[in-house]
């Protein structure tokens, strides 16, 4: 790999598309893997789940031979989870995550409800309200609007909002979604219980930030520590990576920004070649950074990332962002809609009709007529 010395203080400079590989290496963007999706979901620290089906995808496009069942078969038998982790939001991750990660990210949810709800919950006891929503879901599953509806039949809770008084036990009680929630082809709404009851384990008192950082920098570093933070939604991690210093690897970005590591994690040549992929909605390798321009230019994020908080389905072409994608089903046909933000040449627009066969072959297994169109305007 090709680097420059700053001359002031001796570290590497990694380019944006040092940067651009390494993330692809260690997301399994390059070569697919051979991994279990249990190992998948572990080293990737778990995949960003609004909806029930993304992280489907996202798997088939990191690992050889994944199907369906392998990922619902997990959820079933209680080996993953999906339940609000990083940054607040709905993550699918191994049980023994589960039960790792929810303590440490507490002041994140307690930062979020806070910011959402704040004025609604004055007055209120916590221990209380979380105590007598633990009770109604260790009952029974329930979805979020069972949960404030009984709530709120006692005297003791009435006069707040509903989406409040849900928000403070999500906050306050870890709520796993149980199935048919997360599995391919179910709907419904989400149904909450305790990831305590659910697991039949106590939430861990044995993981650290520092295991945290460590183990984001080997899915998604080298990073700053801005990206950590817009990473896991944690604040002032700062103090928590200069006790890791002596401990990381150091480089900078073209800005001058420093850069940290875990020693001995990949950093392919910036030359590598990679081959065309198919992101899903909401896919951590382009929410997980500060800068996200090693994957996607500011240009066309504001094109993937929309107002009402949707992040679209794309397609990497040379490892970055180049469209977005959509498979819209009649009858017994399923279209792979493209989308690309600029031209894109012969070569690469065969590779992703080849792929893109291969995605339609994965998600409409039921549909007998496959068709791959791309748009003719560009966004």
């Amino acid at each position: 790999m090709s680097v420059k010395e700053t001359a002031n203080l001796n570290k590497p400079i990694l380019g944006n598309r040092a940067l651009n590989r390494a993330l692809l290496e260690r997301q399994m963007l390059i070569k697919r893997s051979s991994i279990s999706v249990e190992e998948a979901l572990e080293h990737l620290v778990g995949m960003q789940a609004q909806a029930p089906n993304p992280p489907y995808f996202g798997l088939w496009t990191r690992l050889l031979g994944f199907t369906h069942t392998d990922l619902a078969k997990l959820i079933q038998s209680r080996q993953a989870v999906r339940i609000a982790l990083m940054r607040s939001t709905i993550h699918l991750v191994t049980a023994r995550d589960c039960l790792i990660l929810r303590p440490l990210v507490q002041p994140v949810l307690e930062r979020g409800l806070k910011g959402n709800h704040g004025k609604n919950l004055t007055g209120i006891d916590e221990n209380s309200l979380a105590a007598a929503g633990r009770v109604l879901v260790e009952e029974q599953p329930r979805t979020f609007s069972e949960i404030s509806t009984l709530l709120m039949a006692e005297k003791e809770w009435q006069g707040h909002r509903s989406e409040s008084i849900a928000g403070a036990v999500r906050t306050y009680v870890p709520l796993v979604q149980v199935p048919p929630r997360g599995l391919w082809g179910e709907s419904g709404q989400a149904t909450h219980t305790s990831a305590e009851a659910w697991l039949g384990s106590e939430l861990s008192t044995e993981g650290s930030l520092e295991m945290m950082i460590e183990r984001y920098l080997a899915a998604f570093g080298p990073a700053t520590v801005k990206d950590m933070q817009v990473w896991s939604g944690l604040t002032r991690l700062n103090e928590v990576v200069g006790r890791m210093r002596p401990h990381l690897q150091i480089f900078h970005d073209e800005q001058g920004n420093e850069l940290f590591d875990v020693p001995g994690a990949p950093l392919p040549d910036p030359d590598t070649p990679v081959p065309v992929r198919f992101m899903p909605e909401f896919d951590n390798a382009l929410l997980s950074h500060a800068d996200r321009t090693r994957i996607i230019s500011e240009e066309d994020r504001l094109r993937v990332f929309t107002i009402n908080g949707i992040i679209r389905a794309t397609f990497l072409v040379d490892g970055y962002v180049k469209g977005i994608w959509k498979i819209a089903r009649q009858r017994n046909a399923a279209t792979l809609i493209l989308e690309p933000f600029r031209p894109i040449d012969k070569k690469d627009k065969a590779a992703l009709v080849e792929e893109g066969h291969e995605l339609l072959k994965f998600a409409a297994v039921d549909c007998a007529i496959h068709d791959i169109q791309f748009a003719d305007t560009f966004l």
